[in-house]
C-alpha cells in the first residue's frame, strides 16, 4: 500500500546509529545517504527515509503518529528493542505481550528526535 515513509531528524549520524540498530534486527537495511541530508532504508517493498526537513527548521515528531514494523520473531522485537535503546533510543513500552492485540509480542521506542516506532510479531488485523 506504502510507496515509502520519512522522519525528520537533527542529526543524520545519530539517527542513522539508532536506526540501523533498530532495523537490523527485522531484515530492513541501510541502502546508504542520499547527499548529506538523508538515509534510506528497505525492506519487505517499502522504504523509510529519515532526512533533515528540506525547510531547515527543527525536526519535530507527529502527536499520535506510530510507525509499526514487521517482526519475523519475537528474538527480533527483542533485539530491535535492545539496539534502539543501546543507540539512542528511549523507551516507549517494553517487549512483551500487548493486550488488545490478539496475543501478538510487540515493543516500541522513540527515536532521537521522538518519532514513535515499533515493531511486532504475530499481530493481524481483523479489517
Amino acid at each position: 500500500m506504502l510507496t515509502h515513509l520519512c522522519v525528520g531528524a537533527h542529526d543524520i549520524d545519530a539517527s542513522e546509529k539508532f536506526y540501523d540498530a533498530a532495523l537490523a534486527p527485522l531484515g530492513i537495511v541501510n541502502k546508504g545517504r542520499l547527499g548529506d541530508r538523508a538515509i534510506a532504508y528497505a525492506g519487505n517493498g517499502g522504504r523509510l527515509l529519515v532526512l533533515l526537513p528540506r525547510d531547515d527548521q527543527p525536526a519535530t515528531f507527529a502527536n499520535g503518529a506510530t510507525i509499526g514494523f514487521n517482526a519475523t520473531s519475537e528474538a527480533a522485537v527483542n533485539a530491535f528493542y535492545a539496539g534502539g535503546i543501546a543507540n539512542g533510543g528511549t523507551d516507549e513500552g517494553a517487549p512483551g505481550a500487548r493486550e488488545g492485540a490478539r496475543g501478538a509480542y510487540g515493543a516500541y521506542l522513540r527515536d532521537p528526535v521522538g518519532n514513535k516506532i515499533c515493531a511486532f510479531f504475530g499481530l493481524e488485523f481483523p479489517y
